[in-house]
């Protein structure tokens, strides 16, 4: 049995001045109980054990974010651990920094934070919802108390940190590519990651404005790069979003990995 602790603050704080309307209430406000199909799109519930498993659903909360909403804020203090059920979010730098940087987009099934709350600090990111979006999150003491006893739940949060660091390097490379073809096709391959990122699968539904904002382009140019993409049969362009034929391509892009 383990021991999880009530959180006071129901879902972490929220700025109103965010938010794209008066009306929108506070995530704490807004934070009710995953439902059984939300329940099914969090991945590290299946290492669990089913006690572990029940304790963490009775903390676990959701809720739905609108566009331009922030669920973190650079300075504001951690206390929840955060992952996306549906929809989009960007991982960027300070609004008030001279150059605004993007360092990730957070699909469906992405989990992030862990390590802001391992080291109890406050943000050095914000996170801000590209579309509407519903949002998990798992208290610090529940967090914590999973680390505790978890030898499974243990190895799927340091793989997660492995993983989130091997793409920050490789973003970190692309920043520095001028090639708008390259640029996309790597993003793309981020934002297809099947341990980071379960839930997207072969489907990402995405916009090219989405996109864009994400890639630092234009939606235009993105729109060049996503056929030019095509065309080498890397990804197809579906209604409402784009589906990967070649994540090997995309990673090793412009240049196709042996045998493909």
């Amino acid at each position: 049995m383990i021991n999880i602790p009530n959180e006071p603050n129901p879902f972490g704080s929220s700025d109103p001045s965010t938010a794209p309307s008066t009306a929108t209430l506070p995530l704490r406000q807004r934070a009710r109980a995953a439902r059984n199909d939300e329940l099914g799109a969090i991945p590290w519930l299946r290492v669990l054990t089913p006690d572990q498993r029940e304790h963490a659903i009775a903390q676990l909360q959701v809720a739905e974010v609108q566009v331009g909403e922030r669920i973190c804020r650079v300075g504001k203090g951690a206390n929840f651990w955060f992952g996306v059920i549906d929809g989009l979010l960007k991982m960027s730098n300070d609004d008030s920094a001279a150059r605004p940087i993007t360092f990730t987009g957070v699909p469906p099934g992405g989990w992030f934070g862990e390590g802001t709350l391992l080291k109890r600090e406050a943000y050095r990111y914000n996170i801000q919802a590209l579309r509407k979006s519903v949002v998990a999150g798992l208290p610090l003491e529940s967090f914590e108390a999973l680390l505790e006893v978890s030898i499974p739940f243990n190895r799927y949060v340091l793989n997660q940190l492995n993983e989130r660091l091997g793409q920050f390097i490789a973003a970190r490379e692309i920043d520095r590519q001028n090639d708008p073809d390259l640029r996309v096709a790597r993003n793309l391959a981020a934002l297809f990651h099947p341990q980071l990122y379960p839930g997207v699968g072969g489907m990402l539904r995405i916009t090219q404005q989405e996109l864009g904002l994400l890639v630092g382009l234009s939606r235009q140019r993105v729109n060049e790069a996503l056929k030019h993409l095509q065309a080498r049969s890397f990804i197809a362009v579906e209604y409402g979003g784009l589906r990967v034929l070649n994540l090997a391509g995309l990673r090793h892009f412009p240049q196709q990995p042996p045998g493909n």
